[in-house]
């Protein structure tokens, strides 16, 4: 493999020589059992540029990513989500449902809100809350694309494991 530099994480100091070979790139540690490097990670076809790695092309909302998967987070929320979908719903009776105050609820729908996940309109003085279908596609669609992202890192980390070391006889 063709040696291309050393890479630093600039988070934890740790140091990584580069190799890249078939469109894959390798990083190995530095100072492994027996003070040797040792493979341990091959990175998605993607390109180095300024020590950040772009991972298959891949480009996501990382704001919108963080709304999204906190506001999922809550199994409170979550119900919340399974509830207006199947039909509107008002605040005050979304209360009812739950062992906690309304302000919790409201926080709870507020968090929903702002990660576009349900739509609030008045009716009369109640507040209705109805769920965002297109939004619940949108999530569904970005955890394939994660889904399938780790399984094909997965794959070529089972590649390099299975690949003789270079300094180890057949």
């Amino acid at each position: 493999m063709p040696y291309k530099g050393r890479v630093r994480n600039r988070r934890t100091g740790s140091e990584f020589f580069h190799t890249q070979s078939k469109g894959r790139q390798t990083f190995a540690k530095s100072g492994g059992p027996g003070g040797r490097s040792t493979k341990c990670l091959v990175i998605a076809t993607g390109a180095l540029r300024n020590h950040r790695i772009i991972y298959n092309h891949m480009v996501v909302d990382e704001r919108r990513t963080d709304l999204l998967l906190h506001a999922l987070a809550d199994s409170t929320r979550r119900d919340i989500v399974r509830l207006v979908l199947r039909g509107e719903h008002s605040v005050s009776d979304l209360s009812r449902r739950y062992p906690m105050s309304f302000a919790a609820v409201q926080k709870h729908v507020a968090v929903l809100e702002r990660a576009d996940l349900i739509t609030k309109h008045q009716r009369g003085r109640e507040r209705i809350v109805r769920g965002r279908i297109d939004t619940v596609r949108d999530v569904n669609r970005l955890l394939d694309e994660l889904e399938a992202s780790w399984r094909d890192r997965m794959q070529r980390f089972s590649d390099v494991l299975a690949e003789p070391d270079e300094g180890d006889t057949p």
